[in-house]
C-alpha cells in the first residue's frame, strides 16, 4: 500500500465526522446523515449495482471511480454507526494470514 493511504482514510473519515449534525442543505455528508440508516444504505446499495456494473467492463479508471464511491458511502455508514476505518482495517488486520476457506468456516460456527 502506498504511504498515506490509511491517513487519507482517517482524514476522510475526520471530515465525515465533523458533518454530523451540520446543515443538510449545506453539506452531502450532513444530507446523507440526516436521512439514517435507510438513506446510507439505499445510497451504498446504488454504489455497490454501479461498481458491478462497472467491474462488467473493461474501463479499469471507471471500476476504480465506482469503488471510491462504494467506500466513501461504506465510511459514511461506518460513522453514523460510531465506527470508522480503523474498525475495518483491525478486523482486516486480524484475518490476515488465515486462509479464505478457514476464516469463511469460522464465521459460520460463532
Amino acid at each position: 500500500m502506498k504511504p498515506g493511504i490509511t491517513e487519507t482514510l482517517e482524514r476522510i473519515a475526520a471530515t465525515i465526522e465533523s458533518r454530523k449534525g451540520g446543515d443538510p442543505k449545506a453539506s452531502y455528508v450532513s444530507q446523507l446523515l440526516a436521512g439514517g440508516d435507510d438513506a446510507i444504505l439505499k445510497k451504498i446499495g446504488e454504489e455497490a449495482t454501479e461498481t458491478v456494473l462497472a467491474g462488467k467492463g473493461e474501463d479499469r479508471l471507471h471500476l476504480v471511480r465506482e469503488i471510491a464511491d462504494l467506500w466513501f458511502h461504506s465510511l459514511v455508514l461506518l460513522a453514523h454507526k460510531g465506527l470508522g476505518p480503523g474498525d475495518v482495517l483491525a478486523e482486516l488486520h486480524r484475518r490476515e494470514g488465515i486462509p479464505g476457506l478457514d476464516e469463511k468456516a469460522a464465521r459460520k460456527l460463532r
